[in-house]
């Protein structure tokens, strides 16, 4: 059932892709998927819970720490299939109380994320990098990376793209 629900998400992305006129929209749409899909992957579930809903998320009392990034989106531009890039995401804690990333989960095995371990003290600053890895993927590629930490709300979005060219340096059509 799992896999399934994987295929049907993977499948739908690639119509979104081929079928609509505005890359924008499409974009939005794969990152928003594959968010979706990593969210089921990270539960371990496949399909909606027909179980009572969990209770909701309250903000915790006291103080917080914050997170505030240079950037949350970073567009690689065009690069070779086979290329491994990386970029670093610079964030300040604005709270008032020391940052812990919990964890950083990519959008899939080809996005990986590495963090700043240690609790950041407010005013101090962090890093996160993520290194994407276009062997096997081919033109625009849209990833993401979802963090989880002592932050309210709780998780927190990266982006990533890039135009993975073909052997021979084109994208493919």
């Amino acid at each position: 059932m799992k896999h399934q629900a994987k295929f049907f998400l993977m499948a739908f992305m690639v119509a979104l892709m081929t079928a609509c006129g505005s890359n924008k929209d499409a974009e939005k749409r794969i990152a928003d998927l594959e968010s979706r899909l990593a969210e089921l992957e990270s539960t371990g579930s496949s399909a909606p819970s027909t179980a009572a809903p969990a209770q909701a998320d309250q903000k915790p009392e006291g103080p917080l720490p914050e997170f505030k990034f240079d950037q949350v989106e970073h567009d690689f531009g065009a690069i070779n299939q086979g290329d491994v890039v990386e970029h670093v995401f610079q964030f300040t804690n604005e709270g008032e109380a020391p940052l812990i990333i919990q964890s950083a989960v990519g959008s899939c095995g080809c996005t990986v994320p590495t963090y700043t371990r240690e609790p950041i003290a407010p005013g101090e600053s962090g890093e996160l990098t993520v290194a994407f890895d276009s062997k096997g993927k081919m033109n625009l590629q849209n990833k993401t990376v979802t963090i989880t930490a002592n932050t309210w709300p709780k998780k927190t979005m990266l982006r990533i793209k890039a135009m993975v060219n073909g052997p021979g340096g084109t994208a493919v059509q």
